[in-house]
Order: structure tokens, then sequence, then C-alpha cells
């Protein structure tokens, strides 16, 4: 890890249908956030397309080889010199969809990229339903990624209710984590902040998590609230529900120092776990 400090934006966006005009306002809103001196800037999730049927998405969704939003990024990092993560794309696998980030360095090559683990089905109290696996493959492996500043550790959306995730990446060598998301509003009111705040104070880490916000065309509303939050818990931006662009300096050193203060990493124990019956001690102490 360097002490180099370096300016993060998150891009939020209200991605629709139309594959090209996503792609197109991403390319735009990537390049108002390096004209703002960003060093790396983040998309959502799904930044190509937020579509709720599984035959439309298939219809407007391809390889990786050919998806025209990693294409247009990737020509972006080249062309303003800066790291962008997409926090994820649609991309076809078989008869499924990976839900997959990349990370893109300042010359437009792929780092590396991430299907994201965590896949969320569930019934709401509200009466949406939601059921990823019917779509989408979930991925099996976590990942850290080398950047000029420090390692990065790659999550998306679901997957920041899982502890023990950020823990390992942390553990690993990550200063900064990610999870872009396409959180539901309902969920985002409730717990999209405190989460974040949550994993960065666990892990003595930065998070920085680009959102998708507002009623998009399928008719689902999500949360926004992008946010970038430092290692001690404090929000250091974060947007509304409208398409735009939040910055902040992050400081890897910063990492260090809180992680000298309270240094649950280093801290952590094995236990195991023992269940006992208030019945058999009751009959224990009768006997």
């Amino acid at each position: 890890m360097t002490s180099t400090r370096f300016t993060a934006a998150c891009i939020q966006m209200r991605s629709g249908r139309d594959v090209l005009k996503n792609r197109d306002d991403a390319v735009a809103l990537i390049r108002e956030a390096a004209e703002k001196g960003a060093h790396f800037a983040q998309t959502p999730e799904m930044t190509s397309l937020v579509c709720r049927e599984r035959a439309e998405m298939f219809e407007k969704v391809g390889p990786q080889e050919s998806d025209p939003v990693l294409a247009a990024l990737r020509e972006v990092a080249r062309e303003k010199n800066i790291m962008i993560q997409i926090g994820s794309i649609a991309v076809k696998e078989g008869d499924k969809v990976a839900n997959r980030a990349f990370l893109i360095d300042a010359g437009g090559e792929i780092v590396t990229s991430y299907d994201k683990i965590h896949l969320y089905d569930v019934d709401l109290p509200n009466g949406e339903s939601w059921r990823e696996s019917a779509t989408y493959t979930g991925g099996s492996t976590a990942v850290l990624a080398e950047t000029p500043w420090g390692y990065l550790g790659m999550t998306i959306c679901y997957d920041v209710r899982f502890a023990a995730l950020y823990k390992a990446l942390a553990e690993n060598g990550a200063s900064f984590l990610t999870a872009p998301a396409a959180f539901t509003k309902q969920t985002g009111e409730a717990h999209w902040n405190i989460l974040h705040r949550a994993r960065a104070i666990e892990t003595g880490s930065f998070m920085i998590s680009a959102a998708q916000g507002g009623l998009h065309e399928d008719g689902r509303e999500t949360f926004g609230h992008s946010i970038i939050v430092d290692p001690w818990g404090r929000v250091l931006a974060e947007a509304g529900t409208e398409p735009g662009v939040i910055l902040a300096e992050i400081d890897p050193a910063l990492v260090t120092e809180v992680r000298g203060r309270i240094p649950t990493l280093k801290n952590a124990r094995s236990f195991t776990i023992e269940t006992v019956s208030a019945s058999e001690h009751r009959q224990a102490a009768l006997a």
C-alpha cells in the first residue's frame, strides 16, 4: 500500500432498458468525474441494463467479448487516464446471466472481473418478489485486485450483508472495499447507510459504492445514495436519488492508522461454539 492520496468517484445512474443509452450515460458521467479530478471511478450494479423481464434481458445481453458498455468504458479509461470499476454488467453465460464486475486500468486494459457471489432471493412485505437465482449464476471466488494505491476488494450489492466476505478481503490485504448496487428503495432506506459504515468500521477499510437510484423504466425503484465511507466510519460523500457524480479524497494512510488504533483484524481469534440445553442442566441438578 502507498501513502499516495487519490480522488474516488461514484457514478450514480438510473439505467433503463436501452443498453446503448445506458452506455452513453455512463461514459458522460465518467468524463465528468475525470474532469473534476477523479483518478478512480465506479459505476453501479447493472450499469448496462435494468430490466425485470428475463426474456427481454436475454434478447439484449451477449457474451463479454461483444458487450458495448465494456468496450466503451475501456475506451474512456484510456481517453481520460482513469481507473474504472464497472459495478456490474449482465453477461450471457449459457442459459443464465453472470452479474459481473470489471476493473479497468488507466490504459483501458481489464485487470480482473468478479461474479456476484450472493444472490438475492426474497419475498418482501410490500409484495415485491425477487429471484436472482432464476436468472443469474452465482460466483464462487472473492476477488482482491491491485491498484496504484493499494488492494481493492470487489463485491456487488447483496454481498454487503455478508460480513465474513469483507473480513476475509481485508485480512488478505484490501484497503478499499466496494459494493456497487441496485438496492431496492425499501431495503435501502432501512439498511444501506448502516451496512456500509459497519463494513468500514469492522475492517478498518474505505467503502466505495456507486448505486442505481430512482424509478426505472421497468417499474422498480432503487434507493440511490451512492456512498464513500472512511475506515473510521465517517461518511465522506453521499448522493441523493438523482443520477450524477460524488467524489471524495481517499487517504490510504488512514487505513494503517485506524487499524493500529483498533486492531480487530489482528486480534481476531478462532473459537468453537458449545450448545447447552437448559433442561439437561435442570435434570442433572435434580439427580
